[in-house]
């Protein structure tokens, strides 16, 4: 979630989209994507979008941020299956739903959930706490949605973050846990510690001078953290 503004968050974005697509980091992310439908939210610069367009998905993409959504076309033009809505989650309004309930999506996606900082930051929050607290409140939202859409059958969620690598099956257990805990509380979702998977991610200059500044994070990794969430069975 870097960038004070859009402009500085599409820049950064364009670069780091890019070294994800690169490394195959959202092929990744869209093989563990059940159903063949999807609503992806917060698809900013469209990197998640074509990787699930390239698996053959048919993708409704929402963005609150219009230069993300040009973005996101460009990325996806020519590519059939794919459209596009520009939608506030805070604000939806009964016509919107409406819509997304007529796309009748199998799967909901949210992937990497970012926001330029004049968005996630409230004054007198330190960046990093504005940006968890922004996070969490989001994939709230993104539950609750789903929940009110009865086609959809589960919801999957993936985020940055570091763990110490050869904790990573623990890691799984506290991924699972802060989830039910936070997001899925009273919502017909629940969480399974075989859906929660990690994937390492090159680490780069700022992960080194990291480590550096700090040897107690020496054997921190960065991580994608993958989790799907399933409807339970009524």
């Amino acid at each position: 979630m870097s960038g004070a503004d859009t402009e500085d968050f599409i820049s950064y974005w364009e670069a780091e989209g890019a070294a994800y697509a690169r490394q195959g980091d959202y092929a990744w992310m869209a093989e563990q994507v059940p159903g063949r439908r999807v609503l992806e939210i917060g698809c900013g610069l469209g990197f998640g979008t074509r990787a699930l367009a390239d698996r053959g998905l048919e993708v409704l993409a929402l963005d609150f941020l219009e230069p993300c959504l040009e973005a996101a076309r460009a990325r996806v033009a020519g590519v059939p299956g794919v459209s596009f809505l520009q939608v506030d989650l805070a604000g939806l309004d009964d016509a919107t739903h409406l819509t997304l309930t007529g796309f009748a999506p199998d799967v909901v996606v949210c992937w990497l959930m970012g926001a330029p900082q004049d968005v996630t930051q409230t004054p007198g929050q330190d960046t990093r706490a504005a940006v968890a607290a922004y996070r969490e409140r989001m994939h709230r939202l993104v539950l609750e949605l789903a929940a009110s859409l009865p086609a959809v059958q589960a919801v999957h969620l993936v985020d940055r973050t570091a763990i110490p690598w050869q904790a990573k099956d623990l890691g799984r257990d506290t991924l699972v846990r802060y989830h039910q805990m936070k997001t899925l509380v009273d919502l017909p979702f629940t969480a399974e510690r075989r859906d929660a998977l990690y994937r390492k991610l090159e680490g780069g200059p700022e992960l080194a001078e990291l480590r550096r500044a700090h040897p107690s994070l020496k054997s921190v990794t960065p991580v994608l953290a993958s989790l799907l969430v399933r409807r339970k069975i009524s």
